[in-house]
């Protein structure tokens, strides 16, 4: 039986290789559910996680947070090599804009 309210971050997509709806969740990417329909794709993974969880707390194991409930500060580190870090920065240059601001408005996209 799924958990009431339990605000994880399902999806349902088609999968062509099973020709059957793919029920996912985001915060226990190893599971999944088939079904051949959207509304039952998402029933079937909403009790699998259940189970799971219900198997993690007997066994005492963390919970993952729901990605909902996380607060997040806007700020991540991304590595490039230092020719793209120089192109980007000649690219905002001419923009008249800050890396930062040219690289948020692109991933925005």
């Amino acid at each position: 039986m799924s958990i009431k309210n339990d605000h994880y971050t399902y999806r349902v997509t088609w999968s062509e290789e099973d020709k059957e709806y793919l029920g996912l969740c985001a915060e226990f990417s190893s599971l999944s559910w088939l079904a051949d329909s959207p509304e039952k794709a998402l029933k079937g993974i909403r009790d699998v996680v259940a189970d799971v969880i219900q198997d993690m707390k007997k066994n005492g194991e963390e919970i993952p947070e729901p990605i909902a409930n996380k607060n997040y500060s806007g700020k991540f580190m991304v590595r490039v090599p230092p020719e793209v870090h120089r192109s980007l920065a000649i690219q905002a240059a001419e923009s008249g804009v800050s890396i930062n601001r040219l690289v948020s408005t692109r991933l925005s996209r």
